[in-house]
């Protein structure tokens, strides 16, 4: 009986150490954040979906719908607002849909994968062998399953091309990085000019209504800092490759066009979804990050983890739900 008691006792302790660490890196009390979890809240109750099962089904459904209500003429309108604005867009005339599929070569190299286009599951069936795709990206949206259906990400908003991998200022970023691009109010539909390897200097706060989209560019988040989804909603990342990733000092971040305040310490995750609602992410690849790769807390509901790569890590990823929440 006593031993019992005792091993309660440890797990009460336990618990009740856990919690602060739980809460939002919000290093001082910001009314901007409070008006933003209680949205959030909201949000939450609307995401929830209480039937696992159907969305299990619904996942392996044989045959699958592929239509989509964005037309072809929204998608050159918002091509032709990228070039109004200065920012290269890409055109490309082939299917390039294999560029990532790569295998180790016995001398260590990396080398294409040769052959016709594959799909071998419903999500990479609706989008992956379609010659047209780099001119109709946003029929990704469609092709979403799971919890995370309802997204749409920057469906509505138009593509923004990302030109430059720098993270110098994160209080006022330059148009045409990643971090310029993520702290919009608008929905937009994020691509990028050509490969690249993004060190962030602090961890990238990602606004609500937006898509990293990476096909077609080989892009990396490494060596610095991770990708937060703080109260926040509506959001794919697609085709990143995020690995190497390390503690943030904390301090001013700029987490949207409209505010930016005092962030604390962060703890070195790859990707952190914090009371955040009906995010897909695809294609992910993953490694070595000083934390957990991808976690999922405080009432983040709604999401799709899938066709993803996750190697050399302990803490592969979290999800806990807090009742009082």
């Amino acid at each position: 009986m006593e031993t019992a008691r005792l091993f309660k006792l440890v797990c009460v302790i336990c618990i009740a150490s856990l919690i602060p660490t739980l809460r939002a890196n919000v290093a001082e009390t910001d009314e901007y954040w409070v008006k933003k979890a209680n949205e959030a809240r909201k949000h939450t109750l609307l995401a929830y979906h209480p039937d696992p099962y159907a969305i299990v089904d619904h996942f392996h459904e044989r045959h699958y719908d592929n239509s989509t209500d964005v037309e072809e003429a929204e998608e050159h309108e918002a091509a032709a607002s990228a070039e109004e604005d200065d920012i290269e867009i890409i055109s490309s005339p082939t299917n390039s849909t294999r560029r990532s599929l790569t295998g180790r070569a016995k001398k260590g190299k990396w080398s294409k994968l040769k052959g016709p286009c594959t799909a071998s599951n419903p999500i990479d069936k609706c989008w992956r062998c379609q010659a047209d795709w780099a001119k109709r990206r946003k029929k990704l949206v469609h092709c979403v399953r799971g919890f995370g259906y309802r997204t749409t990400g920057g469906k509505r908003g138009r593509i923004y091309v990302v030109t430059s991998p720098r993270d110098d200022d994160v209080v006022n970023p330059k148009p045409g990085t990643l971090r310029h691009a993520v702290i919009q109010k608008e929905p937009l539909w994020i691509i990028f000019k050509h490969d690249m390897s993004i060190r962030l200097s602090q961890e990238l706060m990602i606004n609500s209504h937006k898509t990293i989209d990476a096909r077609g560019a080989n892009v990396h988040i490494a060596y610095g800092a991770g990708i937060t989804m703080q109260y926040v909603r509506n959001i794919i990342i697609h085709g990143l490759h995020v690995h190497h990733i390390v503690e943030g000092s904390g301090g001013l971040i700029r987490n949207s066009v409209d505010h930016f305040g005092q962030r604390g310490r962060a703890d070195g995750d790859g990707i952190s979804i914090f009371g955040a609602t009906n995010i897909w992410l695809d294609h992910i690849s993953m490694s070595k990050c000083q934390d957990g790769l991808i976690d999922a807390i405080m009432g983040s509901t709604g999401i799709t983890i899938s066709n993803s790569h996750f190697t050399h890590h302990n803490d592969v990823s979290i999800q806990i739900h807090i009742h009082a929440y």
